[in-house]
C-alpha cells in the first residue's frame, strides 16, 4: 500500500514580499498556491507574516 505524500511548504512572508517588490511584481496568492501544488505537489502551505512576541506564545 502506497502512503499519500505529505509535502508541506513554509514560506517566509517578509522575504517573499521583498523579493517580489524588488522585481516590481504583485503576487496573486491564490495562483501562487496553485503553482506550489502543481509544480511541487504541496498539499499544505503556510506563510509566516510577522513576529510573535514570546508572551503570546504561551512559553
Amino acid at each position: 500500500m502506497k502512503k499519500p505524500e505529505n509535502n508541506f511548504a513554509y514560506v517566509d512572508g517578509a522575504n517573499l514580499h521583498k523579493g517580489i517588490a524588488e522585481l516590481g511584481w504583485r503576487l496573486d496568492y491564490r495562483k501562487f498556491r496553485v503553482w506550489l501544488l502543481e509544480k511541487y505537489g504541496v498539499s499544505k502551505a503556510y506563510i509566516f507574516l510577522g513576529f510573535i512576541p514570546i508572551s503570546l506564545v504561551g512559553v
